[in-house]
């Protein structure tokens, strides 16, 4: 299935919110050998002026798949390149100081796989940062999964489903053969403003964890699928009597300082 185009729009109507984990992951980064600065599936590029304020004296690289996506952090003008590959596909041209990772990595499987490889491509003594969401069982996410199976079983066997991110403990595993590893998770609690004509829930998922379940779907089947969603969100995170909302949102972060060679 060809997955429909990223919209930056939409994705950045929660900028301030998506932006916090990538400045806590940030402050986590500490000196740094010679190389560049990656920005591993940057998107739109959120982080990108952060990381140019505080990498000012390197080379900034922002590696995303989407061209839509692209184009919105070429604006920003805060890169010194931008690279248009699939993440876990992309080689560097040299060994960078820093892959830097917030809320991409979740979308790639195979990460007893793939995070070696990433720690591989570093210079010696150079740091891998990366944050996902770990939301899948939350009933934000797990209202999808549900539904979509049980409305379109033809287009959704999810039957065989594991969450696309791992138990921390599994990343400290993965990773403590390179070097030095620190994991955390965090439990935001987001209070998210009234929308119109949405749940304000469904306003933040649709542009990420949405996606690959309304994309194969008709207008119609889209609408169906929506409208049930949206009534489950209004009983698991009640509106304010202004129509917000406060909704809990798990993030896992880990970083890497590989072994000097």
């Amino acid at each position: 299935m060809v997955q429909k185009p990223w919209n930056p729009e939409s994705y950045a109507r929660f900028g301030g919110l998506r932006l916090r984990p990538a400045l806590d992951l940030m402050a986590q980064v500490g000196a740094l050998p010679a190389g560049d600065v990656v920005d591993l599936g940057c998107g739109a590029g959120a982080a990108g002026p952060a990381l140019a304020e505080r990498f000012h004296d390197r080379r900034r690289i922002g590696v995303d798949i989407s061209p839509e996506m692209l184009a919105e952090a070429r604006a920003r003008a805060v890169y010194s390149d931008l690279v248009e590959a699939d993440v876990s596909l992309w080689r560097p041209e040299t060994p960078p100081a820093l892959i830097f990772s917030n809320a991409a990595l979740h979308w790639l499987g195979d990460h007893a796989t793939l995070l070696p490889h990433l720690a591989g491509l570093l210079a010696p003594g150079g740091m891998l940062a990366v944050q996902m969401p770990r939301q899948a069982f939350a009933p934000s996410h797990r209202f999808l999964r549900d539904f979509a199976a049980e409305m379109f079983p033809d287009r959704f066997d999810l039957a065989g489903w594991r969450s696309p991110v791992a138990a921390p403990a599994d990343y400290y595993r993965m990773l403590a053969p390179f070097g030095q590893v620190s994991v955390w998770e965090t439990d935001y609690l987001h209070r998210l403003e009234p929308t119109v004509g949405a749940h304000p829930v469904r306003r933040f998922t649709e542009a990420t964890a949405m996606r690959p379940y309304l994309d194969p779907l008709t207008p119609g089947e889209a609408a169906a699928f929506i409208e049930r969603y949206e009534l489950a969100l209004a009983a698991a995170y009640p509106p304010d009597p202004d129509g917000g909302v406060l909704f809990p949102f798990r993030r896992l972060f880990f970083t890497l300082t590989l072994y000097a060679r």
